[in-house]
């Protein structure tokens, strides 16, 4: 037995939280990590202790091996559950916590280390049997015998990062034209993410659907698998919808893909929890994709549907306790559909999305489940994955499940950063999706490669919105008022005045609401040729139930200064911004050829110098940010002028990169 008592949880939000409460419900004592970005962490104060390892850049404390290590051995942990990403498929890490005498909860260093690289994984599967797809995983890393397995495999190819996952250093290659940037690119991406620049060429399989097999090891040599998770909807190879089980496996397919994956599992000594990641084509032909040799981020609905806590059984094969199931005993029971909600623009090619989240209120109710390492208040930091929640349900079959999770997103109220929310709930609501029929390839074929149009508010919602602000304004002016009587509210000597809000719906022009107070918490709203009457039945702590037009709702709202309302009503998530009470040039953004950073992020590539001349659409600089690069587009013709960033640099969020001579507005990151 391998005896231990306090865990110290290497890694952050969600699933440090995760972690910690399963470990705290079976009597660890606990302790948790955090940068100066993250004092306030949920998860800091959860743990039973907290140690901070450096400054908010990963690379100087989450990803610091010896700031960890030191921090175990400051507060006596003798346990370390790595989470998932940052250090948990870190073969040297494993290897260091096992030499500080410290029991790492998670597969051995060398299990880590074969099926950590993926060239060094696939060749590994093809000695032991297990169906791969077609490609080149040799160490000659040449350009030209890349261009040359192309060749022979044929296209399309994907260029894949060796040492990582999560979609970086991974690329969609249609023609031979297009293969030597490619592999420039994503040999760039996968340095800056993994510190390692090699890459392996498969095959690209149409429209597959991407499914994987949770398996789980011990140290007395039992593997068994606990069923399948349908992670096909992906946008740019990362998951955003993942289900259990797959809706087109059928038992036969689910045991030979079980056996591949635990014998997968078993050629390599594998302990504890594991994912084996297969493609599966239209014909029922299944290949080897990669195995993730930790926790993954959508357990919870392999949880949902086999009764199991996955940390509880990772915390007791850790111990050098047996599985306490065989095979015979996993069963799968009912649907769970999981998605991953996310700070991000969808309307803006989902650029990511940072600042203070105002208002968290996640939604409850039977069969749903949150993951989420929040608080109002918190901010959300540019140096992270911008992931807020993971939002989960269960129901006894697929359609109860789809139903409860939109019900869940449209219940989920967040306030402050922009979501990809409203999304999720089209990506659920899509005919195709609730057929079961989604590939890989459905996103793309859905809602195209570059964005989601966010709808805009309805006539009745800007209604709403108008009065909200209208009362905002009074309770803002009623505090700084002396003793005002609660009587005197909507109250004015001149008799009825209105007060003007206008609001850009998507129409031609900007649409103009009149709202008159008639007493009692009873509005006239006016607008063109109509008038609506509204009374706020009820309104406190940001919750209003209002009666407009003869039909009651239930309103999440907050002001946000004199011009924006933040405000949650059927379902959706608005930002009302009175055009009447914006600030001059408040809306002005990249005007004048302007360049600026969309977010916090490190200079990768500076593509342009003064003086050159750049054509719309030119890639002008690209940024890392948010574990992503992003390369900023010229969106008119125009001539540089300045540059005011150097390869390198560390940009603040808005800060002016490069100036531009050009007719019309700035840039966009595409």
């Amino acid at each position: 037995m391998r005896n231990f008592s306090k865990i110290l949880v290497a890694n952050r939000g969600e699933i440090a939280v995760r972690v910690i409460r399963t470990a705290r419900a079976l009597g660890y004592r606990t302790v948790a990590v955090y940068s100066e970005a993250d004092g306030g962490a949920p998860h800091v104060a959860l743990a039973d202790e907290a140690v901070l390892i450096g400054p908010a850049p990963v690379a100087s404390s989450y990803l610091d091996a010896e700031r960890l290590l030191k921090a175990a051995a400051a507060t006596g942990a003798d346990a370390v559950h790595p989470g998932y990403g940052f250090l948990s498929e870190n073969a040297a890490f494993a290897r260091a916590c096992a030499e500080a005498g410290l029991v790492f909860i998670g597969p051995s260093a060398d299990a880590i280390h074969l099926m950590g690289n993926k060239a060094e994984a696939k060749r590994r599967m093809i000695a032991a049997g297990v169906p791969c797809v077609p490609g080149y995983e040799g160490r000659d890393q040449s350009d030209a015998t890349f261009v040359a397995a192309a060749d022979g495999i044929g296209y399309p190819v994907m260029v894949k990062a060796a040492a990582g996952g999560g979609g970086r250093g991974m690329r969609l290659v249609e023609r031979k034209d297009q293969l030597v940037a490619a592999l420039a690119s994503a040999r760039s991406e996968a340095l800056n993410a993994f510190g390692s620049d090699e890459l392996i060429l498969e095959k690209a399989v149409q429209q597959p659907r991407h499914v994987e097999i949770q398996v789980f090891g011990d140290s007395h040599g039992h593997v068994i698998h606990l069923g399948e998770r349908d992670c096909s909807v992906q946008r740019r190879h990362q998951k955003v919808v993942e289900e259990a089980p797959c809706p087109v496996m059928t038992p036969g397919l689910r045991d030979m893909m079980g056996r591949a994956a635990v014998e997968a599992a078993r050629s390599i000594k594998y302990e504890g929890a594991g994912t084996v990641e297969f493609l599966l084509d239209r014909d029922g032909e299944f290949y080897f994709l990669e195995m993730n040799t930790r926790l993954q981020v959508e357990h919870p609905v392999t949880e949902l549907v086999t009764g199991l806590d996955l940390v509880a059984l990772q915390l007791r094969v850790a111990r050098g306790e047996a599985l306490p199931l065989t095979q015979d005993d996993v069963t799968l029971e009912g649907h769970a559909i999981e998605v991953r909600l996310y700070a991000e623009d969808p309307s803006n090619n989902f650029l990511p999305a940072s600042g203070r989240v105002d208002v968290w209120r996640p939604a409850s109710g039977d069969g749903i489940r949150i993951d989420h390492g929040l608080r109002e208040g918190q901010e959300i930091s540019p140096f992270y994955d911008p992931m807020i929640a993971k939002i989960i349900a269960w129901g006894s079959d697929r359609d109860e499940a789809r139903r409860r999770l939109i019900r869940a997103l449209e219940e989920t109220t967040v306030f402050g950063p922009v979501t990809n929310k409203d999304f999720l709930v089209a990506i659920l609501a899509q005919e195709r999706f609730a057929a079961g029929e989604a590939t890989t390839a459905f996103l793309a074929e859905n809602f195209g490669e570059t964005g989601f149009e966010v709808a805009r508010p309805t006539r009745a919602q800007a209604v709403l919105a108008s009065v909200l602000q209208y009362r905002a304004a009074r309770d803002e002016a009623a505090v700084r008022a002396v003793a005002l009587t609660p009587r005197l509210k909507d109250w004015a000597s001149a008799g009825r005045l209105a007060s003007r809000f206008s609001y850009a719906l998507g129409e031609e022009a900007p649409v103009e609401f009149r709202v008159s107070a008639l007493g009692g918490e009873r509005y006239k709203v006016e607008e063109r040729d109509s008038t609506h009457n509204v009374e706020v039945l009820h309104d406190e702590a940001g919750v209003a139930r209002v009666l407009i037009d003869n039909v009651q709702k239930t309103l999440r709202h907050l002001a946000s200064g004199e011009a924006k309302l933040h405000l949650a009503v059927d379902g959706r998530s608005f930002v009302f911004d009175n055009l009447l009470k914006r600030a001059k040039g408040a809306d002005e953004t990249a005007s004048g050829g302007h360049i600026l950073a969309p977010m916090h992020g490190k200079i990768l590539r500076l593509n342009v110098a003064v003086g050159d001349e750049v054509a719309e659409g030119q890639s002008l600089v690209v940024l890392e940010a948010m574990k992503m690069e992003h390369e900023i587009n010229a969106t008119r013709s125009g001539k540089v002028t300045a540059v005011n960033v150097a390869l390198g640099d560390q940009v603040p969020a808005n800060t002016l990169m490069i100036e531009m001579e050009q007719t019309g507005s700035g840039a966009s990151e595409a």
